[in-house]
């Protein structure tokens, strides 16, 4: 029987189909497979977010994809985090990072949002940064390649054969903090790869 904590795992990207499969919206990658690993029913939208409530292993979780455009996460996240009394401790927001390599992941907690403009907004949404970030590694550009082109662009065909695996960890990763908790999750997953 699942008891009364509900944890929140917000993916973050950028709606609609000229984003779907860019660097940029890992996030929604991470979510859609635990909504297809865990069978989860259907998503629903509320306050400008798909989401689905369900169990995993056990525990309550609403797995959630703000359809906001990434630097207005925030209130989106806020507002379902509000509605189902989810504690703040109790969210995990899963996010490009041009900072990690591809393939590398970095479980953080109560850290500034390092420049990533969704991040930014669930931090003023919040009013705090007391939550916990899985961070997906997607590598800065090489060359003359602007940082933006980068991750809105798609995933080279080196990085594609690497995706699932990624995408796979990083799901793994987001369990792992609901059930092990944040320092056993970064022991594990906090790793060169």
């Amino acid at each position: 029987m699942a008891n009364s904590r509900i944890y929140m795992v917000a993916g973050l990207g950028n709606p609609g189909g000229k984003y779907a499969q860019t660097r940029h919206n890992i996030g929604f990658s991470v979510v859609d497979s635990l909504l297809r690993h865990y069978c989860l029913p259907p998503e629903k939208s509320r306050f400008d977010a798909d989401y689905s409530k369900g169990v995993i292993n056990g525990l309550n979780v609403v797995l959630m994809k703000p359809q906001a455009y990434m630097n207005r996460s925030g209130p989106p996240v806020q507002k379902l985090a509000s509605y189902f009394k989810i504690q703040v401790s109790d969210i995990i927001v899963v996010h490009d990072d041009l900072d990690l390599d591809f393939g590398r992941l970095r479980i953080a907690g109560n850290r500034g949002h390092g420049g990533h403009n969704g991040i930014r907004s669930i931090i003023e949404a919040l009013g705090t940064k007391a939550f916990v970030r899985i961070r997906v590694g997607v590598g800065r550009p090489q060359g003359q390649r602007d940082v933006t082109g980068h991750v809105l662009g798609r995933f080279s065909s080196e990085e594609k054969g690497a995706l699932d695996t990624l995408v796979t960890r990083s799901a793994e990763a987001c369990v792992s903090v609901m059930e092990r908790g944040v320092s056993a999750t970064m022991n594990a997953y906090n790793t060169k790869k």
